[in-house]
This record gives structure tokens, C-alpha cells and sequence, in this order.
């Protein structure tokens, strides 16, 4: 059971607590519905075995975090992944005309672009923050987002023009 400065926490608590931030990051890195909600159980799962302890909360929602993304990071690397069609796209020639949008498109940035834009825009996070959860300089974080950017306007030129 983990533990929060000495003291077990449940861990319904936990899901309770950060259980739809975990979901909502597992469902932008896979792209999928059913891939993040594998992801996410796989986070939670691995909280369980291995038992760690948290000083703070802080502590453990990085840890959180770090963990879904690199359960992402792993499941996109994954041979089967990479062998495999999901079923939506398999049943569509082409996609819907609304398939388009801004979520799309940062959905289609490389994960070092994505999980900086997700946590600073979605979860309010600041770039000296997103650099402690990602493990990385903040001034990285900093150019990864001008980049980010930099391809969002690219990428949703048309949509706006």
C-alpha cells in the first residue's frame, strides 16, 4: 500500500484523487479511448506493486504523471501497437470531415511536443513544473512549447483561414 508521509493511503483515495487526471493524459498520449484506459490501469497497477512512498502530495502526483507518461511513451513503441490497425480506422476509408479540430492536432504532435502543451494548457501547469515531472530543464520545456506552437499553427492554418 502506498504511503504519504508514513501513513497508508487507500487506494480508492487515490483513484478518487487523481484517477481522472491519469485518464485524461493516458487518452491524449494513446490517442484511443480503450488504449488510455489500458494505460491508465497499467499506472494504477504499478502504484500498487510497487509500494512506494510519497512525502507530499506533490510528491505523488508527479509520480503519477511520470508514470503515464512513460507507460505512453512504452505502449507507442510497442510492437503490437505498431503491427496493429485499431478498429475505427480499419471500418473508415477516410476520415470524417469533423475529424479535424485542435485536439486532433495536438493529439499528432510527437509526444515531446504533446505532454508539455497538455500539462501547461489542459492541467495549468507552468513550465518550471512541467520540467520537475518530465525530468527535464525548464528551458526546454520553454522551446518545446514555442514548438509545439509552431506546428499548431501550421497544422491548423486551414481551419482557421
Amino acid at each position: 500500500m502506498p504511503t504519504l508521509n508514513g501513513n497508508s493511503l487507500s487506494c480508492e483515495e487515490i483513484l478518487d484523487r487523481y484517477g481522472p487526471l491519469i485518464y485524461r493524459m493516458a487518452i491524449q498520449g494513446t490517442g484511443s479511448v480503450a488504449d488510455g484506459e489500458d494505460v491508465a490501469q497499467e499506472v494504477f497497477v504499478s502504484l500498487i506493486q510497487c509500494d512506494p512512498r510519497f512525502a507530499d502530495e506533490a510528491h505523488l502526483k508527479a509520480w503519477l504523471i511520470r508514470a503515464t507518461a512513460n507507460r505512453c511513451k512504452s505502449w507507442g513503441r510497442s510492437p503490437w501497437h505498431r503491427r496493429t490497425v485499431p478498429l475505427e480506422e480499419a471500418r473508415q476509408a477516410a476520415p470524417p470531415p469533423e475529424a479535424g479540430g485542435t485536439w486532433e492536432a495536438v493529439a499528432a504532435l510527437p509526444p515531446k511536443y504533446r505532454w508539455p502543451v497538455y500539462l501547461h494548457y489542459i492541467e495549468g501547469y507552468t513550465a518550471a513544473e512541467i520540467a520537475q515531472l518530465l525530468g527535464c530543464p525548464r528551458n526546454t520545456v520553454l522551446s518545446r512549447l514555442s514548438r509545439a506552437r509552431a506546428k499548431l499553427k501550421d497544422a491548423l492554418k486551414e481551419e482557421w483561414a
